[in-house]
Order: C-alpha cells, then structure tokens, then sequence
C-alpha cells in the first residue's frame, strides 16, 4: 500500500469520524432544515467522486470512487425527498368536499365565514 493511500484513507476515516459526531449533536428539530441545505455539499461529493474515479488507476481508488459516489448520490436524492415531505406539511388542506377558491393570481384566496370575507 502506497503512502498516498493510506494518507487518503486516514483522512477519509477522520472525515466520517468527524461528520458523524457534528451530526450526532444536531437537535431533531433543525435536521430537516440542515438536511435540505446539505444537498449542495453531497453534490460536491459527487463531483470529488467522479474526479476520483478519472484519475485512478487502480482498483482500490474505482472501489471508493464507487461508494463515494453512491453515498453522495443517496443523500442527494434523500435530501430532496425529505425537503418534499417537509414543504407538503404547510399545504394547506382544502374543505371536505370542495376545492379552495382561487384568485385571478393563481393564489388561494382568502377564507370565506358566515358569507363574509375575514
């Protein structure tokens, strides 16, 4: 094993050692938040994959290029996903049975009581 190697693998141990214990101390509440902001930082991983993966030569620097670029991909996705879930949680649900009013803007109009407008 070269030294290059095993230089990169210490770094990508610390790396992993180091992301895990950040996010350990997240609170719930903010992780959906950090989460939907992360997506640019996986892309960039992406990216660092694919540029290892065009400069390797071996078979050791294909594998990790390989994972890296399937976990980057992952949360790339999953972080959309989760942004999706989180944003559906302040639709508002339309009256059982009827479809919301809608203004000349597109927009939901104002809810109507007792047959004024509040």
């Amino acid at each position: 094993m070269s030294q290059a190697l095993l230089t990169d693998l210490v770094i990508f141990v610390l790396s992993l050692w180091v992301g895990f214990e950040v996010i350990s101390k997240v609170p719930a509440t903010l992780h959906t938040p950090l989460m939907s902001a992360a997506n640019s930082i996986h892309g960039i991983v992406l990216v660092g994959a694919m540029l290892i993966a065009a400069a390797t030569n071996s078979w050791v620097g294909y594998l990790i290029a390989f994972f890296a670029a399937l976990f980057a991909t992952a949360n790339v996705v999953g972080g959309y996903v989760v942004t999706g879930r989180m944003l559906k949680m302040f639709h508002r649900r339309p009256a059982a049975g009827a479809a919301p009013p809608v203004d000349g803007a597109g927009k939901a109009a104002a809810a109507v009581t007792d047959g004024q407008r509040s």
